[in-house]
């Protein structure tokens, strides 16, 4: 049976000690981050040497028995740490940019317990040099535990367990769907269902103006700024846990009700670096279609991503309907078809899906992008 691998968060309940020791824990973590960073970016500028994973790691026993505090951390632990700073320099010279830099205070917010050093035992986690903490289980814990990581967000604890699941098909379903994305609506579906825009950033933003404006008149790094930051992070992680709840049950709808599912392969970096980046990373559009094609493996559908480009400027029967930005109606001279644009746009994204179904050996429970396939009249 196919097995994915799912993560389920949960919020931590710490009393007063474990707070501090899980805060030592970070502080430790980071610590060892930047010292590891810092011995690499030294060794290759007086070397032209590269230290890997290995000789760091082999370093650590002499390091604990030289620092106190470290001895108080689980060493696998520790030795997640590394990995970090070494993932962090692969991912740099795969991708040619965002260098690793050092985490100041505040900016490493997480560590790992990466194979053991954790137990659950009833309504708590046991946690190696920590203790057992209290936790709320609002959901089953279900499949094989493989990590435990803690992640410390505006002053709360939250565990997040890395399980190996089994896929859980949904009954077969003929139903096919094509979903165009956008800003005047979020999206608008083959169907011509129209899922209205929430804007939870735009109705927020009287709010964290506000609240911005009592930081900027309190003095930095005063008692007084720490707590107006800590404000602003809250309304913050508010509005990235409405958007998050409002994807999560309109992907889960759309994968329910239908067995294949067609979007555009979007550039989303792209079109947040114009004059509409701010509504463009409001609606989060990324986010969803992940959202979307986990559950759709998760569930036995099949989720297709087709080229975007000219799907507004294509009418489904295959003939080209150029617009403006503006024109919000799509007429098409040769069939007749008259709609909206969006609507439009749904209907020849579906048809592209289909079309590429059609071509390619589908597998079930995989999304097949086509990033590189260009369709015509």
């Amino acid at each position: 049976m196919l097995k994915i691998r799912k993560t389920f968060k949960y919020r931590l309940y710490p009393n007063r000690k474990q707070r501090e020791s899980l805060l030592a824990t970070l502080d430790v973590c980071r610590y060892l981050y930047n010292d590891a960073l810092q011995e690499r970016r030294e060794a290759w500028k007086l070397c032209r040497k590269s230290i890997p994973f290995a000789m760091q790691s082999a370093q650590l026993p002499a390091c604990k028995q030289a620092d106190a505090p470290m001895r108080g951390v689980y060493s696998q632990v520790l030795q997640d740490v590394l990995h970090r700073v070494d993932k962090t320099y692969k991912g740099f010279f795969r991708r040619g940019n965002g260098f690793p830099r050092f985490k100041g205070k505040g900016w490493f917010d997480s560590f790992t317990y990466p194979q053991a050093g954790f137990r659950v035992e009833g309504s708590q986690v046991s946690l190696s040099k920590i203790g057992n903490v209290k936790i709320k289980w609002h959901r089953p814990l279900a499949g094989a535990v493989k990590t435990l990581t803690l992640k410390h967000e505006n002053g709360k604890w939250y565990a997040c367990f890395s399980c190996i699941v089994d896929v859980e098909p949904l009954p077969a379903n003929d139903s096919v769907v094509g979903i165009d994305v956008g800003l005047e609506c979020f999206a608008v579906t083959s169907d011509a269902e129209i899922v209205d825009n929430p804007r939870w950033f735009g109705t927020a933003q009287k709010k964290l103006r506000v609240m911005q404006r009592h930081v900027s008149r309190c003095s930095k790094r005063s008692g007084g700024w720490r707590k107006a930051c800590m404000f602003v992070a809250q309304l913050h992680r508010h509005v990235f846990n409405q958007r998050n709840d409002f994807q999560h049950k309109l992907s889960r709808e759309l994968v329910n009700h239908h067995g294949f599912i067609a979007v555009e392969d979007l550039h989303v970096k792209g079109l947040a670096g114009g004059m509409l980046a701010k509504s463009v990373q409001d609606a989060a559009w990324s986010s969803f279609i992940a959202k979307l094609s986990y559950k759709a493996e998760s569930a036995d559908r099949l989720l297709v991503k087709v080229n975007a480009r000219g799907t507004s400027q294509q009418c489904p029967c295959g003939a080209p309907v150029p617009k403006k930005l503006w024109d919000r109606l799509h007429k098409c001279a040769a069939c007749g078809l008259k709609t909206t644009r969006d609507h439009a746009s749904a209907l020849e994204i579906l048809r592209r899906g289909l079309r590429l179904r059609t071509e390619t050996p589908a597998i079930a429970g995989v999304a097949l992008e086509a990033p590189s396939f260009s369709y015509g009249a």
